[in-house]
């Protein structure tokens, strides 16, 4: 049996188009020869280190957590139902 692919939703394509940035460009600028990596990213199939997520929002123009806006929510939102839980804050 096949481990199923996770992907993680995330909004780098559109924030590297708003930029008007080709893929090539992009991962020139994050320090790639080919567009590998971040086409892996922007697919979700992977995620870039914290480094390159702090590069990547600088190289877009917004906040790292704006570029995985769905999955820092779906992070808040069970860190807060844990809070819940727990009576504590985190």
């Amino acid at each position: 049996m096949e481990a199923e692919s996770i992907s993680i939703p995330n909004r780098l394509k559109l924030h590297r188009k708003l930029s008007g940035l080709t893929q090539i460009q992009a991962a020139r600028l994050l320090g790639f020869q080919t567009v590998t990596q971040l086409s892996q990213w922007e697919s979700g199939a992977d995620m870039p280190s914290g480094t390159n997520l702090i590069k990547l929002g600088i190289i877009y123009n917004t906040y790292p957590n704006e570029l995985y806006f769905e999955y820092y929510q779906s992070l808040k939102k069970a860190l807060k139902a844990k809070e819940d839980l727990s009576g504590e804050i985190l």
